[in-house]
């Protein structure tokens, strides 16, 4: 039998070959590039958010304040009338790697 701390060198290196395969292979092949739409009118849309200063969080509307509300006639037409969104607001300001 061989002992595992022999094998520690071997696993850790492969470890870091697929790591490395498989982040060149993600990025070169661009699986996720159409997994989000451009807004019709991205700088309308920014402009009349930006006056609310939402803090950054995920956001879903609209947005009932619990079940019975989700059945309610004027919660019913709000979602028919649109639109409806999950939003995810970040920080302002360049994303920063890692953190």
């Amino acid at each position: 039998m061989v002992p595992m701390l022999s094998l520690w060198l071997p696993i850790l290196l492969s470890a870091f070959v697929v790591f490395v395969a498989s982040s060149i292979i993600h990025m070169a092949l661009g699986y996720h590039n159409s997994d989000f739409a451009k807004l019709p009118d991205e700088e309308g849309v920014m402009d009349a958010l930006r006056p609310f200063s939402i803090p950054p969080g995920e956001y879903h509307m609209p947005k009932a304040d619990n079940m019975k509300q989700m059945g309610e006639p004027e919660f019913v037409a709000k979602m028919e009338a649109g639109p409806m969104a999950m939003m995810t607001v970040v920080p302002n300001g360049a994303p920063k790697m890692g953190g």
